[in-house]
C-alpha cells in the first residue's frame, strides 16, 4: 500500500528536498520540488535592469513542476490540489 498524505505534509517533505506528486496525475513522472530563495545570474534583459552590483538578482522561494514532457515549469497548486489528500513522496 502506498502512503498517502495532505498538502501540508506534502509542503513540509517539499522544504526538506524532497520530492512529491499526486497519486492520480496523469502526467508519467510528474513531479514537484521545491526550490529555495537564492541569488541567480542575470540572464535576460529584464533581469539585468534589476541585479545588483555582482550581476545577480534575488528570487524568492518557489515550486517547480517536473512536466510529462520532461521540462520544469514553476507551479502553483490548484484548490483541488491543496485539499488533496493522495499526495505521495516520489523516489
Amino acid at each position: 500500500m502506498i502512503e498517502t498524505f495532505d498538502f501540508g505534509e506534502a509542503i513540509r517533505k517539499l522544504k526538506e528536498g524532497k520530492k512529491a506528486a499526486r497519486l492520480n496525475w496523469n502526467g508519467k513522472g510528474q513531479f514537484v520540488y521545491y526550490v529555495p530563495a537564492d541569488r541567480y545570474v542575470a540572464k535576460t534583459n529584464a533581469a539585468k535592469s534589476v541585479m545588483d552590483e555582482d550581476g545577480k538578482v534575488n528570487y524568492r522561494a518557489y515550486f517547480a513542476l517536473k512536466t510529462a514532457q520532461g521540462d520544469i515549469a514553476t507551479w502553483v497548486p490548484s484548490i483541488s490540489d491543496c485539499l488533496a489528500e493522495d499526495w505521495i513522496e516520489i523516489e
